[in-house]
């Protein structure tokens, strides 16, 4: 379900309702095909087997070291002075980011209607969401500064942008962020915006829209800290990087995901936002598995529903479309209902705390799960359609233009195989898995009174991080052995 227009992999959805409706062998197009099935060197429940034991003895080895882990500053980070001295880089980014904005913009609305001659599509969702997503996560976070929505605002409003001219309701919290990033997922899983360019560019402006104009009401810092989905996702994915900024202003390096502990979640929304960001990259593999498929089919075949199929189908609406934006979002509510259940057992277990306070300490503990698995998921994705960049640069609109004498080249699909992939897969989920463990015992440490308590709080998110650990592996499988 990725958009992966951009290589021209997917079918026409109009094509698989059809599918639907009049017969139950429905296919699938993977987002990771080969070309050729890959035989896994061991059994797979080999690999399932000592991926979760590696994630129950890093949880041993963490409960085993409560004096190291409990201190209040972790060892291994550096802090540096302030940063201070390189206005031009922050001039340079921030216009970069704004030339971006304008070559998307632009190239949407006057380029050729097709995601593989135009270079719109591609930087949206491969360059920026995957690529600069990775940068992020394993670099630095860069976004406040090209962030091309912030940069506009500051050089139209000037001084009137911490002016806000109404106060924002507390009672919103932090789920329009939540509702945004939904949208924004059901964008790029389900509404086909990647075969759309012209769609593509009038989305984003309509986003422009309201950011600037939630800007001018509530001011720059209300928009970013509790409305804008991408200031927050990225604010996450980069406290797991290794490079990151103190309260200070002093530039830190540190072990990766350091950043995640203290500093929690405030409420509700912000734990759902975490849970939200986990989900839809979930979802986005577990709709490339022969059990999604299998849902359709059972969909397809049910008697009990086909008057209803027949009628949405009637009323001009895409079934495709409609079942699995179903299944968007009930997966994160199905997350979010288990997150909920295993922080009250781990509340109940370790005992003096509610819920409340068990959800919102180990919500970003998940955030390196979901790390993981972006890369796991992504990185093939990121290294066959990110070779088009140096093509669509040189004929950025479609017209035929050769700026660069780039134009003619191709697409090399042996940079990465199933086997690369796989094995990736693997190591990046494990790793995932035994940071989240890591970190959240830290945390237990911090919230509960003693080693003991802190130990009897984590069964349950064990048992949480094992199962995922499982389900996670078995969905990267499918497309790679299938």
């Amino acid at each position: 379900m990725r958009a992966l227009s951009t290589l021209g992999a997917l079918a026409k959805p109009g094509l698989f309702v059809f599918a639907i409706l009049l017969g139950p062998g429905c296919g699938q197009a993977f987002a990771h095909a080969f070309g050729a099935r890959y035989d896994l060197p061991l059994p797979f429940g080999h690999y399932v087997v000592g991926a979760c034991a590696v994630v129950v003895l890093s949880f041993l080895i963490a409960a085993a070291s409560p004096r190291f882990l409990g201190r209040k500053s972790l060892p291994f980070q550096v802090t540096f002075g302030p940063l201070k001295g390189c206005h031009w880089v922050t001039h340079l980014l921030r216009g970069l980011g704004v030339l971006a904005f304008g070559l998307i913009v632009v190239a949407g609305l006057i380029g050729a209607d097709s995601p593989t001659g135009n270079i719109a599509p591609l930087l949206v969702w491969v360059i920026w969401w995957v690529g600069f997503l990775f940068f992020c996560a394993f670099v630095a976070n860069l976004w406040p500064l090209l962030d091309p929505w912030r940069t506009i605002f500051d050089w139209a409003a000037s001084r009137q942008r911490d002016k806000p001219r109404r106060s924002y309701s507390a009672r919103l919290s932090g789920w329009p962020a939540v509702v945004l990033f939904f949208l924004f997922a059901w964008m790029e899983l389900v509404g086909g915006f990647g075969e759309t360019p012209r769609l593509l560019a009038i989305a984003i402006l309509c986003y422009s829209a309201l950011a600037w104009a939630a800007m001018a009401i509530f001011g720059q810092e209300m928009w970013l800290e509790r409305i804008d989905p991408f200031h927050r996702v990225f604010g996450l994915f980069g406290r797991f990087a290794p490079i990151g900024v103190g309260s200070s202003g002093r530039a830190i390096i540190r072990l990766p995901g350091a950043g995640l502990l203290g500093d929690h979640p405030r409420d509700l929304s912000e734990v759902a936002f975490v849970v939200l960001v986990l989900a839809t990259v979930t979802f986005d593999g577990f709709s490339e598995t022969p059990i999604w498929a299998g849902i359709l089919e059972w969909i397809s075949n049910s008697q009990a529903l086909r008057p209803v199929l027949v009628w949405i189908s009637g009323l001009g609406v895409n079934l495709l479309a409609t079942i699995t934006t179903a299944g968007l979002l009930c997966a994160p509510i199905l997350f979010l209902g288990i997150f909920l259940v295993v922080s009250w057992a781990s509340a109940r277990l370790g005992g003096g705390v509610t819920c409340g306070q068990v959800s919102r300490a180990f919500a970003l503990t998940l955030l390196p799960i979901a790390i993981a698995y972006h890369l796991s998921h992504y990185l093939s994705y990121l290294l066959l359609a990110g070779q088009m960049l140096a093509p669509l640069a040189s004929d950025p609109f479609g017209f035929g233009w050769d700026l660069f004498g780039w134009a003619d080249l191709r697409i090399d699909i042996s940079i990465i195989g199933a086997k690369t992939v796989w094995f990736v897969a693997i190591c990046a989920i494990v790793a995932g898995h035994v940071i989240s463990v890591i970190l959240a015992h830290i945390e237990a440490l911090r919230l509960f009174p003693t080693a003991g308590r802190a130990f009897l709080s984590q069964l349950p998110m064990l048992a949480l991080m094992v199962a995922f650990t499982g389900c996670s592996l078995w969905i990267m499988a499918q497309p790679v052995v299938q």
